[in-house]
C-alpha cells in the first residue's frame, strides 16, 4: 500500500499514534510510504518509506522505536544525530540510525533532497517521536 501525507497535514499530525498508522512528517517534509510488513521476531516490523525534504526544510529532532536505515535517493542533505557532528550526504551515500538515538535532517541546498528510509520498529508504537529536549544548533 503506498500512502503520500502532504507536508501540511502532516505537520498537523506530528504527534501521530502507532506505526501502523500514516507516521507524520514535518513541515517541508513528504513521506510516501511504500510497503509495511511483520517480521520474523514477534512484536516487529518494517516500514520502507521516501521521504522528500524540501529546499530550506528541516526535520527537526526526532527519535524512533527502533532502527533507521537510510539510502540517499536525490539530492545534498545534512543529518545530526545526538552526541555527534553533522554529516553531509549525497545520492548514493547511507546512514545508520541506532534505536532511540535523536536526529535531524535538513535540506540547505536549492534542490530538493529525498531519502529512502527503512524502519525496523516496534509494532504499535508511534514510528516518530519528537526530541523536545534536543535544540537544533
Amino acid at each position: 500500500m503506498i500512502r503520500h501525507i502532504p507536508a501540511v497535514l502532516a505537520a498537523a499530525l506530528m504527534l501521530a499514534g502507532p506505526a501502523s498508522a500514516a507516521a507524520p512528517a514535518p513541515q517541508g517534509t513528504t513521506r510516501t510510504d511504500l510497503q509495511r510488513h511483520d517480521l520474523s521476531i514477534p512484536g516487529r516490523e518494517t516500514v520502507q518509506a521516501r521521504i522528500d525534504i524540501a529546499p530550506g526544510a528541516v526535520a527537526p529532532w526526532h527519535r524512533h522505536p527502533g532502527e533507521e536505515v537510510i539510502y540517499i535517493l536525490e539530492g545534498t542533505l545534512e543529518y545530526q544525530l545526538e552526541g555527534e557532528a553533522p554529516v553531509t550526504l549525497k545520492a548514493g551515500d547511507v546512514l545508520f540510525v541506532p534505536t532511540g538515538v535523536a536526529h535531524m535532517a535538513r535540506n540547505r541546498t536549492a534542490n530538493n533532497g529525498a531519502e529512502l528510509a527503512t524502519y525496523i520498529v516496534e509494532k504499535g508504537k508511534p514510528l516518530l517521536v519528537p526530541a523536545k529536549d534536543i535544540q537544533i544548533p
